[in-house]
């Protein structure tokens, strides 16, 4: 599947703006997930949350959604079109590690917090399984096969015990976006989507079962169909690059956005 290229048209939008809203949407996310969702801690209604907070809370992490399955698709795109998967691979994983301070204070008030690692290394993941299994089908036997399955099961048990965002739901739809990437759009959409909504109740069912019942924990699981309102972007992907910014802020985003959302909340007192 390596050598396969996308098919690009005179119209629609470019990589650039696919990557650009991938962001803004990131940020809306993490605004309500940290500033706005301590503000309601704060400011409860009769020991509850305010209702018309809630439902504004609700409303900004839908449209966060939207980011992750994005940047599954840009991962996908940017495996193919590297010029090296090794190098790929290791700003990845610099990444993860210069992230996850930023990502635990963001998140929990403390500089290190093992229930949760960032969403770098769900994409380090998906990147080393797209790479082990590209590279085992080539050989395309039996035990080529059978290590190809193992690759991906091994990438999502590990995105699971290691408690990565999104867990083992993110390194199966990075691996969808892989396999369906020249398949036809409703194909694509319909795929994602039942990974979206399954790996996260499966995974929602092996955390939570004792505690919360399984219908309750499927209906929890649809919020993460907002995340499907990304495809009306991608379809209108043309395949173009697009003037990018620079790298390094791209990838220097997500850090320093943590740090700086984290530090409002301290400063305002809701941390």
């Amino acid at each position: 599947m390596a050598g396969l290229q996308k098919e690009k048209r005179g119209y629609g939008i470019t990589g650039a703006v696919l990557k650009n809203m991938a962001y803004v949407t990131m940020l809306i996310d993490h605004f309500f997930a940290i500033l706005f969702l301590n503000y309601m801690k704060l400011h409860p209604v009769d020991g509850r949350w305010d209702p018309k907070l809630e439902r504004i809370y609700r409303v900004g992490r839908g449209v966060g959604r939207v980011s992750f399955v994005l940047f599954t698709f840009l991962i996908v795109e940017g495996f193919f079109y590297t010029r090296s998967r090794a190098g790929f691979l290791i700003r990845l994983f610099l990444f993860a590690l210069l992230s996850e301070i930023p990502f635990d204070l963001a998140f929990s008030g403390t500089v290190f917090d093992w229930s949760g690692q960032n969403v770098y290394w769900t994409l380090l993941l998906g990147v080393l399984v797209l790479t082990l299994w590209d590279y085992l089908s080539c050989h395309g036997n039996f035990f080529a096969v059978l290590g190809c399955w193992m690759v991906l099961a091994a990438g999502c048990t590990a995105a699971f015990f290691c408690s990565t965002d999104y867990r083992f739901m993110g390194v199966l739809l990075i691996f969808t976006m892989y396999q369906m990437r020249e398949r036809d759009g409703g194909v694509r959409f319909m795929a994602a989507g039942l990974v979206m909504l399954f790996g996260t109740w499966g995974s929602n069912l092996i955390r939570y079962a004792e505690i919360y019942s399984a219908d309750y924990l499927f209906r929890f699981s649809l919020r993460e169909m907002y995340g499907l309102l990304a495809f009306v972007l991608i379809f209108l992907y043309n395949g173009e690059k697009g003037r990018q910014l620079p790298k390094p802020f791209y990838y220097g985003f997500y850090p320093v956005h943590l740090l700086l959302l984290y530090g409002i909340a301290k400063m305002a007192g809701m941390m």
